[in-house]
């Protein structure tokens, strides 16, 4: 099953508002689309819009942490973000519609205080009118040969395009769009081809296809008259099948995305959810979830992925990542349906499948090369989510270490004494104490948080006692969440390791240890910088009575408490800066928290009183040293090299539609991404043995025994584990 973020056609006011909390972690959330699962009728529209918008503003004003003023400015920031999610790539609206839809740019306001729809009306009105008209710009596009020898480029990125001028104008727009589609299409023929017919000596480098793929399937000679008339052919069936998704977008729809423009100014967690017909899925921290295990979110018109699921699918695949953005989706090898600008419940539905069923994914990577990753559906392997632990030996450190992963901070609250992520972190220190490690690695890289209390109580294995994390609410002082069991269970050296991926619990423990000077904290320029809290509600209850025909109105999610660290400074938005910055691929690219709009700010409230750890190292002679190893680190510095092309590569938005020229640049950015691919090989000074007593359960099958070897392999592959050996070294001299 597939986590996703957004539009989701579910009636998720119904579910746990702790299983939402963990599994919905950001907020593009607009319309649904199809026949299927539309909202509820009633029998006065009219009502239930006036009882939406009063019920939600009410909503906002009285529970989020931050309320907004209602005014002119708040009115110009929903104008426009409303605008741009309208018609995200101008490809539907002129700059007469547009200047026509100004008048109201300040009106906002007051509209939502008065229950009026007067500007959603007009837009909504334009919207299906230009997009009714555009239906015709394809066909008679899609009916005639394109020329790819002529001198013409297209500019791919919204902010870097005016709205067109007139219908001529948008005509020409669609059909350099249209263009643009074909020639992709036409080139990864052309390439498969030559490929085939050089007998797979010269391996395409601009479409990276599976080997597997081209041993089974005969490929067709054809001429590049005849491949130009296949690719119209599939961009027209691709739009077709488009405009009848767009066919299913109803006002309610509209109005959803209207009013999340709205409500998304408060900040992208909170949003509203019109009520759905509930899918048939059971999610839940301990469960199974069946599909690729990727979670999505929609980002300016693209399905992006933001987050990999350990243990599954496309953990144990590898090759599908985070920030990678889909553009196609094939059923094994069926025709590959685009969904870019598909509403991503829709995507969703193509993606999800039964366990064992392929998918086989078109990504396009953050330096712009594209590649086809083939995913054999599954449930997640549950035992890779858990905490696992391995001794390190490296050749220049002439100590035992100890290396724990940590992948999320998980609960089962479905029983009493389930299984928890702290409870079993005790047990791997346990081990590692008997085994009589040195020191300690624990890594939560990519690990995106989960249960709050069990980072609290993981947390007090590391120190003697006091406040782990503060939390504060709109209204009141902030209350602390502390360890209270005296003594600790490790005290020895510890590393952490973060990425910009290690989000929320992540940063919790992260932040407290760093506080406490109990741990030197490693990993990029900074984690992923959410730390605010959620809560659904459902606006059926407590409905006035004069509202009381309009419902079901749905639920709305809204942010309602924020972190804080014990020394007082909030997670939120800076994240944690780790002690050492090491160089890694996001280094330049805004992820995390900081890419999205309308974010709480980072802030800062009285420390808790606690008792900073005594270290027996000197911090800042041990940053200084691994500075200067990290400077003449071979593999960081191609690291760092790698993440300038990367930024450059993710600005990239102007592609020529001269098949030579768009050639030459696919096979130079392929070229240039080679050199980057292997990156980290296997260190020959790290050594990673898995400990005694967890040898019996790996050696249960050959498919856990297989797992194993390939975490362990990675291990010693990994150049931050490196780096983190000779911290651990310098702090134990």
């Amino acid at each position: 099953m597939i986590l996703i973020d957004g539009k989701m056609r579910t009636k998720l006011f119904k579910l746990l508002p702790l299983l939402l909390a963990i599994f919905l972690l950001s907020a593009h959330i607009s319309r649904g689309t199809g026949e299927e699962g539309k909202e509820e009728e009633t029998t006065n529209p009219n009502l239930r819009e006036q009882a939406l918008i009063k019920t939600i503003m009410k909503k906002l004003n009285y529970s989020h942490f931050q309320p907004q003023a209602i005014n002119d400015d708040f009115s110009g920031k929903a104008f426009d973000l409303y605008l741009k999610r309208l018609d995200y790539n101008k490809r539907f609206l002129t700059a007469t519609d547009v200047e026509a839809f100004g008048a109201y740019r300040t009106q906002l306001d007051d509209e939502v205080k008065n229950s009026n729809y007067t500007f959603f009306e007009l837009t909504a009105t334009t919207i299906d009118k230009r997009v009714k008209e555009s239906q015709t710009y394809y066909k008679e596009i899609l009916a005639k040969p394109f020329d790819f020898s002529t001198e013409e480029s297209i500019e791919l990125e919204r902010d870097n395009m005016d709205y067109a001028k007139d219908e001529a104008a948008l005509k020409e727009r669609w059909r350099k769009s249209l263009k643009y589609a074909t020639l992709r299409r036409v080139t990864d023929m052309v390439e498969k081809q030559e490929k085939a017919q050089n007998g797979d000596k010269e391996e395409s480098t601009s479409f990276k296809q599976k080997e597997e793929e081209d041993e089974e399937e005969e490929v067709e000679i054809k001429t590049l008259v005849e491949m130009e008339v296949e690719a119209r052919e599939k961009v027209l069936k691709n739009q077709e099948r488009w405009f009848k998704r767009m066919e299913g977008i109803d006002r309610n729809d509209r109005l959803s995305a209207y009013l999340n423009s709205i409500i998304n100014i408060y900040g992208p967690h909170t949003g509203y959810f019109p009520p759905k017909d509930k899918e048939d899925f059971d999610i839940s921290m301990s469960g199974r979830l069946e599909g690729i295990g990727a979670r999505l979110v929609e980002k300016d018109g693209y399905i992006k992925v933001s987050e990999i699921v350990p243990g599954s699918a496309s953990a144990q695949q590898g090759e599908l990542k985070a920030e990678d953005l889909i553009l196609k989706v094939a059923q094994g090898k069926d025709e590959p349906i685009d969904v870019v600008e598909m509403p991503l419940d829709e995507a969703v539905k193509l993606i999800r499948g039964k366990k064992g069923s392929e998918v086989r994914l078109t990504v396009k990577k953050i330096d712009g090369t594209t590649t086809v990753i083939p995913i054999i559906r599954d449930v997640v392997l549950i035992e890779e989510t858990y905490a696992k632990s391995a001794v390190i030996h490296h050749a220049e450190v002439s100590k035992k270490l100890g290396y724990i992963k940590l992948p999320k901070f998980y609960a089962d609250f479905s029983r009493s004494g389930g299984r928890s992520c702290s409870r079993d972190m005790a047990l791997e220190l346990q081990k590692l104490n008997q085994e009589g490690v040195d020191g300690i690695i624990l890594d939560l890289r990519n690990n995106g948080g989960g249960s709050l209390n069990d980072a609290v109580d993981m947390a007090g294995l590391f120190i003697d006692e006091g406040p782990i994390v503060q939390v504060k609410s709109r209204s009141g002082a902030p209350y602390v969440l502390a360890d209270k069991a005296k003594g600790t269970l490790y005290d020895g050296p510890l590393v952490i390791l973060v990425n910009t991926f290690s989000a929320s619990a992540s940063e919790i423990l992260a932040a407290a240890m760093q506080d406490y000077n109990r741990a030197i904290v490693i990993g990029s320029e900074t984690s992923f910088g959410k730390g605010t809290v959620q809560r659904f509600f459902d606006m059926d209850q407590n409905l006035s009575r004069e509202y009381a025909d309009a419902k079901p109105l749905g639920a709305i999610k809204i942010t309602t408490q924020k972190f804080y660290r014990v020394d007082g400074g909030a997670t939120q938005l800076k994240g944690v800066i780790p002690d050492i910055i090491l160089p890694d691929a996001f280094r330049y690219i805004e992820t995390g928290e900081k890419e999205h709009e309308y974010v709480m700010q980072w802030d800062e409230i009285d420390p808790a009183p606690y008792s900073p750890w005594k270290p027996s190292f000197n911090a800042e002679a041990v940053r200084e040293k691994s500075e200067a190893r990290t400077a003449s680190n071979e593999v960081f510095q191609l690291i760092d090299e790698n993440a300038h092309r990367l930024k450059e590569q993710s600005d990239m938005s102007l592609y020529s539609l001269n098949m030579e020229k768009f050639r030459e640049e696919r096979e130079a950015r392929e070229k240039i991404s080679e050199k980057y691919e292997d990156i980290e090989k296997e260190n020959g000074a790290i050594q990673a043995n898995n400990l005694q007593p967890d040898l019996e359960r790996i050696n249960q099958s050959d498919a856990k025994v297989k797992t194993n070897e390939k975490w362990l392999e990675s291990l010693r592959k990994d150049s931050y584990i490196n780096e983190a050996a000779f911290v651990l070294k310098d702090m134990m001299k």
